[in-house]
């Protein structure tokens, strides 16, 4: 078998040939259930391993057509990398023809074959041109019969053209495989299939089953009816010693032990509202949420705005009914009560905490989603706190610019954190010697970021160890930095620069213009206001007047903006002071004054 696995999936509305046409590829009847041969109808997903002319092999999934079974068809489609869509020539496109292409585009599956089915009994021509405006220009169409055998060398072919051009949609991160079927074999133990996502799982590895918790092994490894020692991808049974088959439901991972996955009931998303959803998605919409072979009960908060318009995008946390194992890229199927895929979501944090409407989370999506280095650094600093981040191939730059800072041991902080930390220790040591186990606590950092602080500390000169205790080095002469640093914050007044600008003005590396404004800070010259800082006297005039004016009622980021006569970025540090000092607190979008605050 050559080439990346891959699987491909029918799509189709029911009674359009999907597994008589699956049955004359492969020589396989993906009808298994007694129910499905008496009712003539898919209602569970078949697989078939395909042969291709090439000599490829891949795996074909057979979904249900009937709408009752959509949720059946969602499962089998999310690990796909191609569609085999089937139109019948007498019936032409259909409603469920345009659910599940819907689904596909959801997905991210965007290429396939369409094969106009039953062409033995009636014309294709009109059907083909129904297909044509439905799959666009792209897709190949081809004209079959899987009763008399014709067009069908000619689909193998189009779809061995078709696997060519595909990659494997669901190939990066850690492996987990979706269970979708779980069974007993004699003298083997228990066997799940699925398709698997991610890296690769060998025979030997350690597996655990999530949510759940139960541990096994992997015994044995079938791909297309053959053992392999390795699984890469693509369809795969697994035999797994140690776990029974109980343990492992359909919608549950296999996930290799010790990859550190995190089951959640909270997940942060982009959501992409169909226009032909019927309505406005508002917030706390209960909605059925598919993810893999996962169908589980979702609410769907909205962070940013009060109601997603039809074809309107926006960003939502789904608070789940069940934990499900996710990761960032994840596509989702959203469903409404009245089993109609209304959305399709793209998980951005796959466990995150619990927030809701008007928080600061959504302008955090919207940098995760953008993918900017800088601003991914910086969410990541802001999200560790005062823990901090290793920061292994960082650029130093990319750190100073993500307002952080490299510390000694490559560990990389918050440079507010840093500072807040630094001043809180120099308060400690102006009265004398502190020990080392009280330093670590005055910092306020997580243990790693303290000792990486304090090595920091000890490497520029400015505390000595003596013993178990830190000590000032002795009477220190005030560093022209810190009056460079007043003179520039003063000159800038309400829109002083960032510390990577005001370091290149001032020529001054992040960790000396760290210790100018903790200094200041100390002497009472300058205050830190969310990522930047600011003159005392300056910010204490912006809290004077925004104070005056708030006393008329609430007001928005936009309308201190325009009090204060400055940017959005300078606004939002500034009304974060304003919290900061207890002269606010944020309700939705908007700034009110504390009860009693003057």
């Amino acid at each position: 078998m050559s080439g990346a696995p891959l699987v491909l999936g029918t799509a189709g509305h029911v009674d359009h040939g999907k597994t008589a046409l699956v049955l004359a590829l492969t020589g396989r009847d993906t009808d298994r259930l007694p129910e499905e041969k008496a009712r003539g109808i898919s209602i569970a997903l078949g697989f078939a391993p395909l042969r291709l002319p090439s000599g490829r092999a891949v795996s074909l999934v057979d979904v249900p057509g009937h709408e009752r079974f959509v949720r059946h068809m969602v499962a089998g489609a999310s690990g796909i990398d191609g569609w085999l869509l089937c139109v019948a020539a007498d019936d032409g496109v259909m409603p469920q023809t345009v659910e599940h292409m819907a689904v596909l585009g959801l997905l991210g599956v965007q290429d396939g074959v369409v094969a106009v089915t039953k062409s033995d009994a009636m014309e294709p021509d009109l059907a083909i041109a129904d297909a044509r405006d439905l799959v666009g220009d792209g897709p190949e169409i081809v004209p079959v019969s899987a009763l008399t055998g014709a067009g069908i060398p000619e689909l193998r072919a189009a779809l061995d053209r078709l696997a060519a051009r595909l990659r494997r949609r669901t190939s990066e991160g850690r492996p987990r495989l979706f269970v979708d079927r779980a069974f007993s074999v004699a003298g083997a133990g228990t066997v799940v299939t699925g398709t698997l996502w991610g890296s690769e799982l060998a025979a030997g590895d350690r597996v655990s089953v999530v949510p759940g918790g139960a541990e096994g092994r992997v015994r044995g490894i079938q791909v297309h009816d053959e053992a392999v020692g390795v699984a890469s991808g693509g369809r795969v049974a697994l035999n797994v010693a140690g776990v029974d088959r109980d343990d492992v439901p359909r919608g549950s991972c296999v996930v290799r032990t010790g990859d550190g996955w995190r089951p959640s009931q909270l997940i942060d998303v982009a959501i992409d509202w169909l226009p032909a959803a019927g309505g406005p998605l508002r917030t706390r919409r209960r909605l059925q949420a598919f993810l893999g072979t996962v169908e589980v009960a979702a609410t769907c908060v909205l962070l940013d705005a009060d109601e997603i318009s039809p074809g309107g995008r926006g960003y939502a946390q789904l608070r789940l009914e069940a934990p499900v194992v996710a990761a960032p890229a994840d596509r989702l199927v959203l469903r409404s009560a009245q089993r109609r895929t209304v959305a399709g979501a793209v998980v951005l944090d796959p466990a995150p905490a619990r927030h809701g409407h008007g928080s600061p989370a959504a302008d955090r999506l919207a940098a995760i989603e953008r993918g900017d280095p800088v601003e991914l650094l910086r969410v990541r600093l802001a999200d560790a706190a005062g823990d901090g981040i290793p920061a292994g191939e960082m650029s130093p730059g990319d750190v100073t610019a993500a307002a952080g800072v490299i510390l000694a041991g490559g560990w990389a902080l918050d440079a507010a954190a840093a500072a807040a930390a630094r001043g809180a220790l120099d308060g400690a040591l102006a009265q004398g010697p502190v020990a080392i186990a009280t330093a670590v606590a005055l910092t306020g950092l997580g243990a790693r970021a303290a000792d990486a602080l304090l090595e920091t500390l000890m490497a520029e000169g400015a505390v000595v160890r003596d013993g178990a205790r830190l000590a000032c080095p002795g009477p220190r002469a005030r560093d022209p930095l810190v009056d460079a640093v007043a003179a520039e914050l003063a000159a800038s007044g309400r829109r002083p620069p960032g510390l990577a600008e005001l370091g290149e003005r001032l020529d001054a590396d992040p960790a000396a213009l760290t210790a100018a404004l903790v200094t200041l800070r100390g002497d009472g010259g300058a205050v830190a206001a969310g990522d930047l800082w600011f003159a005392a006297d300056v910010a204490d005039g912006a809290r004077r007047q925004a104070a005056a004016a708030l006393a008329a009622g609430p007001m928005t980021i936009a309308a201190l903006r325009d009090l204060w006569g400055v940017g959005r970025r300078h606004a939002l540090a500034l009304a974060a002071y304003l919290d900061a000092t207890g002269l606010t607190r944020r309700v939705g979008d908007e700034r009110v004054l504390r009860r009693g605050a003057r």
